[in-house]
């Protein structure tokens, strides 16, 4: 199987990624004052695919294994809770 380009995208907020169908390979989350959360799912009110809790005032990187996760429709942060900014890393 062929490896396909990597993308990145910052956000600084909930809602949808707007990158369409798409492999979760990295996330970088920048926490503000107070531990944060974040929450993604499989589209606006689909599953959810990934949720972590990071410590306060910090950055944080998050490696996905082998494939990464697959949103099939797209990539949605339901819950960004003192995350201050973030960037994905999508193919």
């Amino acid at each position: 199987m062929a490896n396909s380009d990597v993308k990145a995208k910052r956000l600084t907020g909930t809602g949808a990624a707007s990158v369409g169908r798409a492999r979760l390979r990295q996330v970088q989350v920048l926490t503000g004052a107070g531990a944060g959360r974040l929450t993604l799912s499989d589209g606006n009110g689909g599953a959810t695919v990934l949720d972590i809790d990071f410590l306060a005032s910090d950055s944080h990187s998050v490696n996905i294994p082998d494939e990464g996760i697959l949103f099939t429709s797209d990539i949605h942060i339901a819950t960004a809770t003192n995350v201050t900014a973030m960037t994905i890393f999508y193919s």
